[in-house]
Order: C-alpha cells, then sequence, then structure tokens
C-alpha cells in the first residue's frame, strides 16, 4: 500500500486535516456512514462485525505506514474515532437519539479517556493510536446500552 492511501485513510478521506476539531468530524463522518447503512440494509449488525474489525486493523497499518520518527498519536490521523465511534454503536438499534446519545458518550469518553484508556495509548505505534478509541467505543457502547435497556431517556 502506497503512503498516499495509507494517509488518505488514516485521516478519514482528509477529515484529518480540518482546522479545528478533526477528531469530533471523523466521528460525525462515522456517524453518518453508519446511518446510511443501519437505516438503508438488511442485516446491519452483521455488516457491522465484519466493518468494525477491519477498520481496526486497516487502521493500525495506515496510521503506522504515516507516522514521523517519534510521533505518537498526530492530530490528523483520525481513522481511530472513525472505528471507535462504530463501537460505540454496535448492536443499537437504529434510531436518531441513539445515534446522538452514542456520538456524545464516545467523545466524552475518547476526550476524557477514564478508566484505563489513556494507557492504551502507550501501546505501540499503530495500536496505540487506535486502542485508545477501539475502549471508549467498548465503554461507550456498554453505557448506551444500558440507557436503552433501563428507557433513561
Amino acid at each position: 500500500m502506497s503512503k498516499k492511501v495509507a494517509n488518505l485513510v488514516a485521516t478519514t478521506l482528509g477529515v484529518g486535516y480540518f482546522p479545528l476539531a478533526p477528531g469530533t468530524f471523523a466521528a460525525a463522518a462515522s456517524v453518518i456512514v453508519w446511518c446510511i447503512l443501519c437505516f438503508n440494509i438488511q442485516h446491519p449488525y452483521f455488516w457491522q462485525l465484519i466493518l468494525v474489525p477491519v477498520f481496526i486493523y486497516v487502521g493500525v497499518i495506515c496510521s503506522e505506514k504515516i507516522l514521523l520518527e517519534n510521533e505518537k498519536d498526530p492530530s490528523h490521523v483520525v481513522i481511530d474515532e472513525f472505528a471507535g465511534q462504530w463501537i460505540s454503536l454496535l448492536f443499537i438499534s437504529p434510531s436518531y437519539i441513539s445515534v446522538v446519545v452514542g456520538f456524545v458518550l464516545f467523545r466524552v469518553f475518547d476526550i476524557a479517556k477514564p478508566f484505563g484508556i489513556r494507557r492504551m495509548e502507550k501501546l505501540n505505534k499503530g495500536w496505540g493510536i487506535m486502542m485508545d478509541d477501539v475502549l471508549a467505543g467498548v465503554y461507550s457502547n456498554l453505557v448506551l446500552h444500558f440507557i436503552l435497556f433501563f428507557h433513561l431517556w
């Protein structure tokens, strides 16, 4: 894979170069793609289970390919937000309110980095870039399922 293709993937088609809040814009782009998929195809959970591991694996490879020497987690690499946001919505019945709550939860966990999320950044290269957002997605998914199960809105 060329460095140019890796850069397109790692920056989510250039969203990572937005001057303000590229991670938030990447998460929003992820939500849009998720909604298009889930509202328009049969068996969206099946496709989520296929695509999430692909996003993670490809994200690790592409982010590593474009890292500069001694660079940890550059702000223009946003494929991690894209993947983490999808994890936050795994097995969630598509509704606009669940998508909005899932988006907010993911951004809170991704920015605050509680409960061991920050430690994931210490993993080597692309894994460190991806896994903090994967764990933020897992936490937000668990909280979102809790909210939905107990009808807390």
